[in-house]
């Protein structure tokens, strides 16, 4: 039997992230081949991600990231099982890794990010599987967003769970500043558009309906039921688009206002919000 010694399990831990005594195990397996045993632990996660594909992966991370022109940023989810999984710094780490490869690459969608090569021609999707296997939980990733424009801003809340970003048509001094207000608004009040252009139809004909249905129910006129459901939808365009939200740093401003009093010639070109669960 090869003697497999600390300096090989070392090696193989740094590149799998695998536990010593499955590394030991899986060097013993291959006589000492580290290659070999790279495949004997992702064949593992392939056998736990199997019988662990029905499990619902509910916590986990949500990161956004610009590049260093602030012309694109990228946004992803990367989920797990358990809250203990998702605040392992290894586990973070990972998240971050991919999360730098999709913005160097510029990835389109999803599917593109899980094809990037991520390390020992290994694809990212082969990554998660062997870090299934290491960590023994379901490991997917589930969101990815990109966003291109003079100005990307981002932000990322306390505990990765949340995360946004927002776009702007052009850039100036100062942006910066402006860029992460947004993104903190945009973060805070969940908007469903940036204006009323943004909001799809079959969202208006619902709240449409609504409004009739609670204006009948008030006993208000068949002939008025239209015009006091229009006002109400009005009312739900000031609550629910980005531009028509009060700003949440000054109460005495609308967020189109406060880009104004900023520079008159920006505006918000895209924004993205993903949240865990």
């Amino acid at each position: 039997m090869t003697q497999i010694t600390a300096s090989q399990v070392n090696q193989l831990r740094k590149q799998t992230g695998a536990g010593m005594m499955d590394c030991k195990k899986a060097l013993v397996e291959t006589n000492g081949n580290i290659e070999q045993a790279i495949d004997v632990l992702r064949k593992k996660g392939q056998k736990i991600a199997a019988k662990r594909a029905d499990r619902e992966a509910t916590e986990g991370v949500v990161l956004a990231l610009t590049n260093s022109s602030h012309n694109a940023g990228v946004i992803i989810s990367l989920n797990c099982e358990t809250d203990f999984v998702a605040k392992n710094d290894s586990f973070v780490e990972l998240a971050h890794t991919i999360l730098t490869l999709a913005l160097n690459s510029e990835c389109e969608d999803l599917d593109s990010v899980k094809g990037l090569s991520f390390d020992n021609n290994m694809s990212v999707n082969d990554k998660l599987v062997e870090q299934t296997g290491v960590i023994g939980e379901k490991i997917e990733l589930s969101n990815y967003s990109i966003i291109k424009g003079g100005y990307v801003g981002s932000y990322i809340h306390p505990g990765n769970k949340l995360a946004s970003l927002v776009g702007f048509n052009n850039s100036f001094d100062g942006i910066e500043d402006l860029s992460k207000n947004i993104a903190m608004q945009i973060a805070a009040m969940n908007p469903l558009g940036i204006d009323e252009s943004g909001v799809s139809q079959s969202i208006i004909d619902k709240e449409m309906e609504i409004g009739k249905d609670l204006a009948r129910k008030e006993g208000k006129p068949e002939e008025m039921l239209d015009r006091i459901a229009q006002g109400r939808l009005k009312k739900f365009f000031k609550e629910n688009t980005l531009l028509h939200q009060v700003y949440i740093k000054d109460s005495k401003l609308i967020v189109s206002a406060y880009l104004k009093t900023v520079n008159t010639d920006l505006s918000v070109t895209d924004f993205k919000r993903v949240q865990l669960g």
